[in-house]
């Protein structure tokens, strides 16, 4: 998605006869977005990617809609939450609007069926673990702390070395999911501005493509629903393929965070854009220099948005108490700020050393039961002295 690339065999013009050395076709196909007038990739099959024998429903029950929620501050302890399954059925969904969803998952087992998410884009954050994200584009080696960016409509697999303590955290979203216009310039490099660049950026590597007919299980997730595709031939079997339309991963510990006199806002750690949502992550930096900073953010009403910080690891200035796995809501409406004290012993301090990813959707979020289950009592209260 990032930029352009080419991998493996492909012909010299688009949309021309492309034939096997026994003379057959390979089928290619064209994976475009917003119609035929944005980013795209063009994929050459083996076979026609387009043989299905039979779709059935599937179900998976992700979580439903707490009903009768206040507006109030909300944090909750993901790790008290009962997850398991593959790095899809595991997902436990939390919060949602129309424009994005947000899951935590723990994962705790293998599968060789393949995934595809027909409606959204897909960003998994590896909170734990390390393996290969495969898709028809190729692998990609799978750190802890990585973003992967998987655009919709990819079918692929995410398989662990060890299922030991796999937890991730998955943010869907209606719209693709790219890099901020104002850390590109109009051709689309990244500015010398940007606190991550195209060298820190991770592209799928081509693996022989496999040519295999029989009955391979496609399991695809269209909105709340479910369904299982049985294919005829798998699905990874590219002799080539070309476009800025793929998966990437990038790693959080490679973001450059900008430091400021004084105290920047969230905007200035954002690291991903999408219509009515953005994501920003917070890592270790350096506080302010002007000799009467306050670090601590100040006490702020977000009118617009709502914001939610997945606490990844580390120390937070702001509060103490935090576990990692830890989520808060602050909603749209409802100020919020450092604990009482926080912002005190927070002057003259030097550097900070906190990972968390944070969320801001410009449309109220609605909460599940899974939310709801692993609440920490009397968090509203917790600004009294």
């Amino acid at each position: 998605m990032p930029f352009y690339t080419k991998q493996g065999e492909i012909p010299s013009k688009r949309h021309i006869a492309f034939k096997k050395a026994n003379g057959e076709l390979y089928r290619e196909e064209l994976f475009s977005t917003h119609g035929f007038s944005n980013i795209y990739s063009n994929k050459y099959h083996h076979n026609m990617p387009t043989k299905v024998i039979r779709v059935e429903p599937y179900n998976i029950d992700h979580g439903q809609e707490w009903q009768d929620r206040l507006l109030q501050n909300y944090k909750i302890h993901t790790a008290q939450l009962e997850s398991s399954g593959n790095f899809f059925s595991a997902r436990k969904q939390h919060m949602f609007n129309s424009d994005v969803a947000m899951y935590t998952a723990k994962v705790t087992e293998d599968t060789d069926h393949f995934y595809r998410n027909a409606y959204s884009d897909e960003i998994v954050f590896v909170h734990e673990g390390e393996g290969t994200l495969i898709s028809e584009y190729g692998s990609i080696k799978v750190k802890k702390w990585d973003y992967l960016v998987i655009p919709k409509g990819t079918t692929y697999q995410l398989k662990f070395n060890s299922y030991k303590n796999v937890k991730l955290f998955v943010i869907e979203s209606a719209t693709m999911v790219t890099i901020p216009k104002h850390y590109r310039t109009d051709t689309g490099q990244m500015l010398e501005t940007a606190p991550y660049c195209e060298r820190d950026i991770r592209t799928p590597k081509l693996q022989p493509g496999t040519v295999k007919q029989d009955e391979f299980e496609l399991y695809i997730k269209y909105g709340d629903k479910y369904q299982k595709t049985i294919l005829e031939w798998h699905p990874f079997d590219l002799v080539g393929w070309d476009g800025a339309c793929y998966p990437w991963a990038f790693n959080i510990d490679d973001f450059a965070p900008l430091v400021g006199k004084i105290h920047l806002p969230p905007s200035a750690h954002l690291v991903f854009t999408a219509n009515n949502f953005v994501v920003c992550n917070f890592v270790p930096r350096l506080y302010d220099f002007h000799p009467e900073s306050i670090p601590a953010p100040y006490y702020h009403s977000n009118v617009d948005s709502d914001e939610v910080l997945y606490y990844v690891h580390g120390d937070f200035m702001s509060r103490s108490g935090i576990e990692s796995g830890s989520m808060t809501l602050h909603p749209m409406g409802v100020p919020h700020g450092p604990q009482p004290g926080k912002t005190e012993a927070s002057i003259g301090k030097k550097e900070t050393y906190e990972y968390a990813v944070m969320v801001d959707t410009f449309a109220p979020l609605k909460v599940t039961n899974h939310f709801k289950s692993c609440l920490e009592k009397d968090y509203n209260q917790s600004w009294l002295e």
